[in-house]
């Protein structure tokens, strides 16, 4: 059995759960998951809460390439949004940012876990070690919000392990408990498609670093790029449910135990294939 401690809870599974995806953008990748403003995010969320998700993943930041956000802009969304989310939801709520600043004044105002895309910081991680929340370490190989080429490398599987590896140690070390942390593979995130599929086909593998696996790949342009046969042609985020559907449900069945997930539709694909091939 698996287990996520949370600020003031801590997750088991099985059962695998879904992280309703709330944006406090208007830039956002996916035009279907902007809420231009705090209270329309704090509805949003609601609605996914009514539908059945388990938890919810709030953003101020889009994670797509461009200019560096003002810590003042990011907390003006993000602070209101997570505040009232967390009076309102009855569920725990994720901040999604990379700045250990925002991430502070995140977990003031009741977030229980930090969902960071930067790699994982010494700062950041300092943070997460001091304040005791969840914490979900994604891997990049470089700054957030930067386009770069992915990386050739000759086996995705083992340079997640690697990287890992090395980052869960420097948390442990800088005082974070292993049960704190939830990883990420980065999907899109300087990964090629190869790449993308791979990991996705032989998640079980990074199991056995004894972490969560958090899984976002909901409506990622790697689906697109499938669903079109390339990446120049990738089909536009509206177009990825099915894919997302497919993709979700290959990651239960592979183990993963935390979904980022946009859609009712994705979560019903979760809840199935739960069904079918996770024991309780």
């Amino acid at each position: 059995m698996a287990v996520w401690r949370l600020t003031n809870t801590t997750l088991e599974f099985p059962p695998p759960r879904a992280a309703g995806i709330v944006n406090v953008t208007t830039d956002s990748f996916f035009a279907g998951a902007r809420s231009a403003t705090p209270s329309k995010a704090v509805d949003e969320g609601m609605r996914l809460v009514a539908g059945g998700f388990d938890l919810l993943d709030v953003g101020a930041v889009a994670a797509r390439s461009g200019p560096p956000v003002e810590s003042a802009a990011e907390a003006a969304l993000l602070i209101p949004a997570i505040q009232g989310l967390c009076a309102r939801s009855g569920v725990p709520v994720l901040a999604d940012t990379f700045s250990p600043v925002i991430a502070a004044q995140a977990l003031d105002a009741g977030a229980a876990a930090i969902n960071d895309i930067g790699g994982g910081s010494d700062e950041m991680l300092a943070l997460v070690a001091e304040r005791g929340c969840g914490y979900v370490l994604m891997q990049i190989e470089g700054p957030p919000r930067i386009d770069r080429p992915a990386p050739s490398r000759g086996d995705p599987v083992e340079h997640l392990l690697g990287w890992f590896g090395e980052r869960i140690a420097r948390a442990v070390e800088l005082g974070v408990y292993p049960a704190q942390i939830a990883i990420d593979p980065g999907f899109d995130f300087d990964l090629g498609i190869d790449d993308n599929l791979e990991i996705l086909r032989r998640l079980a593998e990074l199991r056995a670093l004894g972490h969560p696996l958090f899984i976002a790949l909901s409506r990622k342009d790697f689906l697109g790029a499938v669903l079109a046969g390339s990446w120049e042609r990738r089909a536009a985020a509206e177009e990825r449910e099915a894919a997302t559907i497919a993709a979700t449900a290959l990651a239960v069945a592979a183990g993963a135990e935390l979904l980022r997930l946009h859609d009712l539709s994705a979560l019903d694909a979760l809840r199935t294939a739960a069904a079918i091939a996770v024991p309780t």
